[in-house]
């Protein structure tokens, strides 16, 4: 086990977003209404 955990792994990389695509997720969060009801959570997305 100390042998796996103690390399270095090279599998992570960084990619980057498209502005589109940051624009889609903003404005599904700001369409996306979450609402609590006796212990349930109702999700909506407001069109």
């Amino acid at each position: 086990m100390e042998k796996i955990y103690s390399e270095e792994q090279q599998t992570c990389r960084i990619t980057k977003a498209r502005p589109e695509t940051i624009k889609f997720l903003m404005g599904y969060s700001k369409s996306l209404q979450v609402i609590d009801y006796q212990n349930i959570k109702f999700e909506t997305v407001l069109n």
